[in-house]
């Protein structure tokens, strides 16, 4: 989401004999469940997922003939980047080794400016719509986008649309036109409320979903795109400034009209575990950000707080109600950037990275990440993909760090390679001082992890039991091409971290 800187009784049942009122009602009860199941895709393969995350307008400009009103040296405007310009620079993310995108909204937005911010802000990110029923031509065509969905389809990658629910743009057309201007709550007409349904989230005009009519339009407009294009879901912004009951037929028609295995990931501000369940138990969507991950990972980084604390977080984030996940993320379009917030300390960044593609959930990859884009503070934190000395706009001649880059592959790769980083259980093995070991282990695969980080100044060591299977321990990460076996004795390993750094083990072979 963008924020403006100044979301009758039971039935009764008759029969006799053996199935008496209780008997069928429980037989009904069993029926009803098993359809319900059976309407369910299994997601599962969502839990091996890296989600790579792109403002489409500050990634690649591909097509300059619909650049009208670009001015890159304005922090709050267009520059350019397009769906042609993705689709011509997927491969960037395919070789990293994302395995779904998820793009900002492409519908229309509003032509205009809004200056509360103390500059020029313009609806670059998409989420300020003026009309849900077309394309925004800044961004591309509807055949663009399907072009972009089949792309990423040829390389074996999903692709997520950003979809907004809970409002339109400030000044949008649907506030002038008679039909829907009642649609709308507004601060104008001092018809916004104080609850998370009602209120008019940082001004903008607040859409009645609790009106069939209206929710019918937004229902048409979304899931018919996504249809028409091919995609494999959304992400919905604003989760909990909508009703429960508005997203649980939404789930209903997605699965009715596009397929049940259609993708639905959402954003419910500040949500962990605990406070996304309510939409999990529902089943109003398949998975939701974590908020917390950034700060926990950081702080701990940084040195605050106990190794032990931090090693019961990573283990509370298993909570998750089965069948749902989490999306963690370090840098996102609505908070300051994690290198930003370590002051571009690149040796702390990338423990970070490490834990993040070592814990359970999504790892979400917000664009520019992995080659040090440092971003900052809104509105810097959705700065331009750097690419360096390749002529890319809008972000040619931006500075790039390839060699983080180079680890973000390999620690992507080591991921995907291992279903116990993405499936396996967190044990701890050593939390003590600065020095954090834990093993990720997934019974179904028997693959076995073990994630060692040394936020400390100084090296450390401690001797951890392996799982009993292993005669010798080998480096997934950092890889090195002179690293030999590490031996395993009597069940022991004894494990040596430099400052700063993090090794990721897995079982090796003896000598």
């Amino acid at each position: 989401m963008n924020w403006r800187r100044a979301g009758n009784g039971p039935p009764r049942f008759f029969g006799a004999g053996r199935f008496g009122p209780m008997r069928w009602g429980i037989a009904l009860t069993v029926i009803a469940t098993a359809l319900a199941v059976a309407a369910r895709a299994d997601t599962s393969a969502w839990r091996d997922a890296v989600l790579y995350f792109v403002i489409v307008d500050r990634f690649a400009d591909g097509d300059s003939t619909n650049d009208g009103g670009v001015d890159r040296t304005s922090k709050g405007a267009f520059h350019g980047g397009d769906l042609r310009g993705l689709r011509e620079r997927l491969g960037e993310i395919d070789d990293l080794g994302a395995t779904a995108l998820w793009i900002t909204p492409v519908v229309r937005n509003i032509p205009g400016f809004v200056s509360g911010a103390g500059f020029p802000d313009w609806g670059y990110h998409g989420y300020w719509a003026d009309d849900f029923t077309r394309l925004d031509p800044r961004f591309g065509t509807e055949a663009d986008l399907k072009a972009l969905a089949d792309e990423c389809h040829a390389r074996g990658m999903k692709i997520l649309l950003d979809v907004v629910y809970n409002h339109v743009g400030y000044g949008s057309q649907y506030l002038r036109n008679p039909r829907t201007k009642p649609w709308l709550r507004t601060e104008e007409s001092a018809t916004c409320g104080s609850d998370d349904l009602t209120q008019c989230l940082s001004g903008l005009p607040d859409l009645k979903t609790e009106r069939k009519d209206v929710a019918e339009y937004l229902y048409r407009a979304h899931l018919g795109l996504a249809k028409r294009a091919g995609l494999d879901g959304f992400r919905l912004d604003t989760v909990k400034h909508v009703s429960h009951d508005f997203w649980k037929e939404h789930r209903k028609r997605a699965r009715a009209e596009i397929g049940p295995d259609f993708f639905l990931l959402g954003e419910v501000w500040g949500g962990d575990a605990s406070s996304l369940d309510p939409w999990f138990e529902g089943d109003e969507m398949d998975a939701g950000f974590d908020f917390s991950f950034q700060g926990s990972v950081l702080g701990f980084v940084q040195g605050r707080g106990r190794a032990a604390a931090f090693d019961r977080y990573l283990k509370s984030r298993e909570g998750v109600r089965p069948g749902h996940f989490l999306a963690h993320f370090l840098t996102s379009h609505d908070v300051p950037g994690a290198l930003f917030l370590l002051d571009d300390d690149r040796a702390l960044f990338r423990l970070a990275a490490v834990l993040q593609f070592t814990s359970s959930g999504i790892p979400t990859v917000m664009y520019g990440d992995e080659v040090a884009r440092l971003g900052g503070d809104w509105p810097a934190n959705r700065s331009d993909m750097p690419w360096g000395d390749r002529r890319i706009l809008p972000g040619a001649d931006l500075p790039r760090d390839d060699s983080l880059r180079a680890d973000y592959r390999a620690l992507i790769g080591v991921r995907r390679t291992h279903p116990a980083l993405s499936r396996g259980r967190h044990v701890s093995l050593h939390a003590e001082g600065d020095l954090l070991i834990f093993e990720r282990a997934d019974s179904a695969s028997g693959d076995t992890v073990i994630v060692a980080v040394n936020r400390g100044a100084a090296e450390a060591a401690a001797d951890v039991v392996t799982p009993a299977s292993w005669p010798a321990a080998r480096e997934l990460w950092p890889a090195r091409a002179e690293s030999a076996a590490i031996p395993v004795r009597a069940g022991i390993l004894s494990v040596r971290v430099g400052p700063k750094s993090a090794r990721v083990l897995a079982k090796g072979a003896k000598e």
